[in-house]
């Protein structure tokens, strides 16, 4: 089990997580993505604390993803409810994720694939992401279908391979709060 966490600026090489955090600031382009052991490798302390939420995604494996009709509002399904903490507005989170395109079930990015969990606050990614996770325990499995006033709207990011004014489905192992 990997104990270590990218942070953001260690990823943000890659189009598709800048794509989700929505953090387009964040990303420069002399950012390094490389695995090696360094300083852009940091280790959270809270999922080594909350490594059996961890091993529980794990256990589940990553998610598969299917096409879905849009939808206006945002809706939130807990596919399995977690047992710990609580997320709160503005709280920094530790997750493992599929997104998706809604019209076509195309996967766009997941954290799954890079094979380590994220961090991120939710006053850095999508509106949808920002309220979804709201309320999500440890340990829980959700699915967000994301409307696309809530997502990127007309304006996807170059390259991240979502239409514009795309329904976008997530879903999201919450390791841990790290607030």
């Amino acid at each position: 089990m990997k104990s270590s966490v990218r942070s953001v600026q260690s990823v943000c090489g890659a189009v598709s997580l800048c794509c989700v955090l929505a953090v387009l600031g964040a990303c420069s382009s002399d950012s390094n993505s490389s695995d090696s052991a360094d300083s852009s490798t940091t280790v959270s302390s809270s999922v080594v604390a909350n490594s059996e939420f961890l091993a529980a995604a794990e256990d589940r494996g990553e998610p598969t993803l299917k096409a879905t009709d849009p939808v206006t509002d945002l809706v939130i399904v807990d596919d399995v409810v977690g047992t710990g903490a609580v997320v709160k507005p503005g709280d920094t989170v530790t997750v493992h994720y599929v997104g998706a395109s809604a019209s076509t079930g195309t996967v766009f990015d997941a954290s799954w694939a890079r094979g380590e969990p994220i961090s991120f606050g939710l006053d850095q990614v999508i509106a949808g992401w920002g309220t979804g996770l709201v309320g999500m325990k440890e340990g829980g499995r959700r699915t967000l279908i994301i409307p696309a006033d809530q997502a990127y709207g007309a304006n996807p990011p170059q390259g991240s391979g979502i239409a514009a004014n795309e329904t976008l489905v997530f879903t999201v192992d919450l390791i841990s709060i790290d607030s």
